[in-house]
Order: structure tokens, then sequence, then C-alpha cells
């Protein structure tokens, strides 16, 4: 299984009509809708904006008005057949005017994936995992410091009686991080998975 290293497109098109295929390496559905808002925003005058996540179980597909099964079909085809994970694969359609058939845009969309994996860089898979991290206020911005030198990513912060902090970090490197974590912080680290 493999993993984008970085974003990556390609611009096919065909009888008029552009096909800006784009791939984004991302790790959940929300972090997806972001970058789809970012790209509709961008791409206003676009006709369609089709796309696939391909997310550590949270996964999901959208024609965005184009015959039901002849973009995001195609789409979805291209990233399994590459074995490829956490990905989000959106293709921009500006409309040329000439209709293309049902097999027409299939193969488009297709193409325009195909071609943007060409470009792709594609790194082994390396699955992620989630832990709260719990303890006192004093000791917030040497954890967070220490996350941000290991390559965890602080997804939320909640502030009760103790901070939590809630991380996203390599599976692999869990449980180093938790015993730097509390060697840190001199035992007074509580750790949970997320609910």
């Amino acid at each position: 299984m493999y993993q984008l290293a970085a974003p990556a497109s390609a611009e096919i098109e065909v009888k008029k009509s552009r096909f800006i295929g784009m791939l984004f390496p991302v790790t959940s559905r929300a972090e997806a809708k972001q970058r789809l808002a970012e790209l509709r925003a961008a791409h206003p005058g676009a006709v369609h904006h089709c796309w696939v996540l391909i997310c550590d179980g949270d996964s999901g597909l959208d024609d965005d008005g184009e015959p039901s099964g002849t973009a995001a079909r195609p789409m979805y085809n291209v990233l399994s057949h590459k074995s490829v994970a956490n990905i989000l694969a959106v293709v921009v359609r500006y409309w040329g005017g000439t209709k293309l058939g049902a097999g027409g845009l299939a193969r488009a969309y297709g193409q325009a994936v195909t071609e943007a994996m060409k470009v792709a860089e594609l790194v082994a898979f390396e699955p992620l995992a989630e832990r709260r991290l719990s303890f006192g206020f004093a000791d917030e911005a040497a954890l967070r410091r220490l996350a941000e030198q290991r390559g965890a990513v602080v997804l939320a912060a909640d502030y009760g009686d103790a901070v939590t902090l809630t991380v996203r970090l390599k599976a692999a490197d869990v449980d180093a991080f938790v015993a730097e974590a509390s060697d840190l912080l001199r035992g007074a680290l509580t750790v949970a998975a997320p609910d």
C-alpha cells in the first residue's frame, strides 16, 4: 500500500473540455472537505468538481452532477489499481461546449487521474494513530515542542482540570513518543486512545 509524498496534478483536454486532475495526501474526511472547499473557491468557473476519497476508515466519492458512474467510479478504479491510501483525488472540469457521452466522460476522468498519478511521488503507507495526552498546564509548551519535533500533529486541545491534547502520529512511533513525553513530564502524564 502507498500514499502520496506531496500533492500532484496534471491537465488534459478532450474536445475543448479541460480536465485538471489533482491528488492530495489527506488523513481525514474533514481535511478532504476543507481541500475540496478551497478548490471550489479557486476554480469558480468550473462546471464540475468530481472527487474520490480513500482514507483510513472514511472513504467516499461524488460525481458532482456528471451522469452517475461516469466520473468518480473511473477515478476510483485508477486509485485502487495503484494501491494508494489516504488520498483525495479531484478532477475539475471546464466545459468545452461538446458533449462527450458516458464512455467519453469515463475515459476523460480516468485519464486525468492517471496523468496526475504519473507525476506523483508515492511512498510506503504508514498507518497513523491518535492518542489523548492529559497533563498539567505548566507543561503544555514543552509537550507541544516535543510533538512538533517528533512529527506528531496536535489535532485538538481541551482545557479543564488539566490540558488534554489529541495528537496523531505514525503508529510505529507511538510507544517511543509516549515514553519520551512521560520522561519529559516526570511521569505526570495520562495517555488514552481517543473515544
